[in-house]
């Protein structure tokens, strides 16, 4: 495949602004630590909220949606709609929470809300765990993703990609810090999606598609269209529904989608100018992440379907392909190969966009845990303000190497998702409760991560798990995996709650009167510091929690409706489109009110 003239200025433009925008705000980011990794804290909540969206829009993302329309039909998706619920808590529970904590990293909250030795271990050793292993997996998917289109569509070598997408994105990281990071994902949203829309539109229209109506009627398509799954299909619900909206929303930790807030979407909380910017940030990022971005990667998704129906027909059309980079994820590149001259250098400019941002946000906050969370904590606790950014653009340059190192072994996008909710199985309701349970403990969240860690391991690489889960051979059926880490993982840590000591008074009394959680998980710290005469309870307002649920079902209900309902519209089923939109109306009027009633006009 060959870029015109036209495609490279695209391109090379693009570089240019990017890099521009990096050395630009290079100086004042290296002012101090908290601009480097938090720009001062005065962000706003529309430059915020664009930023995730940009951020979750990595080029494995639609290399994701791809492999699990072409597996599994659109319904698949459900394995990551399913975290609008978590989304939708964050926003209007835990967002004010956070931005309240006024800590540097979701780390920090460790020693604010547990004390001794255990939080210490546990805030360093979640730096090296989040920051550095799980930070370089999520990160070498989306290189791998890179490779993947650099392959197809450029016809590079899986190095030659590495190193070329590396190189800028690691150089501006470590120039312009998070203000950079922000201001470029402002560029970078608007570019992805105008690439995502302009290629969903062509290729639904290219000659061996043949429109939206043609797609919609292939033979090959039809049984991939419907949005829930087949009912009568037990595995398929079991599987693609009711463990995501039953289990997983609520009992795994996944990058982007944590219970309780945390990671990156934590970072930008705190980031933001005071409470109602954070929480508008991230309830404007629901919005864009869930309702209005996934239909031009799954109509990209069910057109290649069409054009490419299996493996063997990527093979076919690309043989330059290695066996290990095989994947139906493949499809989404493959289909880009068919770009007209200029549409295809925006396309190529919005998915070098999409892994920038991604990988630059990775890197940033990665390198935050390394400098906050373990380097001045376990290293150097007297370091200098311009020691700390130093060692934060260093740790900005490692991450990348390891990662891209990663990168090259891996083989497709849906194998790392699976290992990285398995991991994080169990593990999120202690990140819903440890803001509203006093009892909760740094043990109760070590316990939880070695348990969950230890567990997937032996599941995933040792001939137990096969013995147990295969999928014709096992004992039990391979969909309960997930439920048993999850149920072994969180009887492990309530054990380990209830057979160690609770915080202690201090700890308990300093975090409530920092926070002011409210509701009757902290009652008795409550009632124990009033009979000692200590004042803890600033806040005489009515608890906000309950308040804050309803308005996060509403949230949820307002976009699936309009989600599904643009689904609908697409397909041409007027009226399950007109009622979902009628439902939307409602649902969104009906949050209006309840958002004034419990934080006011964020605007």
């Amino acid at each position: 495949m060959e870029l015109s003239t036209l495609d490279y200025a695209f391109i090379i433009v693009f570089f240019s602004l990017v890099l521009g925008i990096g050395v630009y705000v290079s100086k004042k980011s290296g002012k101090n630590s908290s601009e480097f990794f938090l720009s001062g804290r005065t962000m706003p909540w529309w430059l915020l909220g664009l930023s995730m969206v940009a951020t979750t829009f990595s080029t494995d993302t639609p290399n994701l949606v791809t492999d699990i329309v072409r597996t599994n039909g659109v319904s698949g998706n459900w394995v990551w709609w399913c975290f609008l619920i978590t989304g939708m808590l964050t926003v209007f529970v835990y967002a004010k929470l956070w931005r309240k904590s006024n800590v540097n990293t979701d780390l920090e909250f460790y020693e604010m809300r547990y004390g001794g030795k255990p939080a210490s271990f546990l805030r360093k050793f979640r730096a090296v765990y989040l920051g550095v292993i799980f930070n370089v997996i999520t990160m070498s998917a989306v290189t791998l993703a890179a490779i993947k289109i650099g392959s197809i569509m450029l016809g590079l070598e899986p190095w030659q990609t590495v190193v070329s997408a590396g190189l800028i994105t690691v150089t501006f990281s470590a120039l312009g810090g998070f203000k950079g990071v922000v201001y470029t994902d402002f560029l970078l949203f608007f570019v992805a999606m105008a690439g995502a829309i302009g290629a969903a539109y062509y290729l639904v229209n290219i000659p061996e598609v043949g429109g939206i109506e043609a797609l919609m009627a292939n033979e090959n398509v039809t049984e991939k269209l419907n949005i829930l799954p087949d009912f009568s299909n037990k595995k398929a619900l079991i599987t693609l529904f009711i463990i995501p909206l039953a289990v997983q929303w609520w009992s795994s930790w996944y990058p982007g989608a944590e219970p309780g807030g945390g990671g990156y979407i934590a970072q930008r909380m705190l980031a933001a100018k005071d409470e109602n910017h954070a929480i508008g940030a991230t309830f404007f990022f629901n919005i864009m992440h869930y309702a209005l971005r996934p239909w031009p990667w799954i109509l990209v998704a069910l057109a290649s379907i069409v054009v490419y129906p299996d493996l063997a027909s990527i093979q076919e059309a690309f043989p330059n392909v290695t066996a290990d980079k095989l994947g139906h994820d493949l499809a989404y590149s493959a289909m880009l190969t068919k770009l007209p001259s200029g549409l295809l250098g925006v396309v190529l400019a919005s998915l070098v966009a999409a892994y920038m941002s991604t990988i630059s946000t990775q890197l940033n906050w990665g390198s935050s845990y390394i400098v906050y969370d373990f380097y001045k904590q376990q290293i150097n606790p007297n370091a200098s303000e311009k020691r700390l950014v130093a060692v934060g653009r260093i740790s900005t340059v490692v991450l990348m190497i390891f990662s891209a190192a990663l990168a090259l072994l891996l083989q497709n996008a849906l194998q790392l998702f699976d290992v990285l909710l398995a991991f994080g199985a169990g593990t999120g309701l202690i990140f819903i409760l440890r803001w509203f349970w006093w009892r909760i403990n740094a043990w109760s969240e070590i316990t939880a991560m070695f348990a969950s860690g230890i567990i997937s391991i032996i599941l995933k690489l040792t001939p137990i798990g096969a013995y147990l889960f295969a999928t014709e051979t096992g004992l039990l059926p391979d969909w309960s995996e997930y439920i048993f880490i999850v149920v072994v993982t969180t009887i492990i840590w309530l054990i380990a709650t209830f057979m160690t000591q609770p915080e202690s008074n201090e700890t308990l009394r300093s975090f409530y009167r920092k926070i002011q959680p409210g509701g009757p998980g902290w009652s008795k710290v409550v009632d124990e510091a009033k009979t000692d005469a200590v004042e803890i309870v600033k806040d005489k307002e009515k608890w906000s929690v309950p308040a804050g649920v309803t308005a996060m079902l509403l949230g949820v209900l307002l976009i699936y409706s309009i989600m599904f309902a643009t689904g609908y519209w697409i397909y041409g089923r007027t009226t399950q489109a007109i009622v979902l939109t009628v439902i939307s109306i409602i649902a969104g009027v009906l949050l209006v009110k309840a958002w004034n009633r419990l934080k006011g006009n964020i605007l």
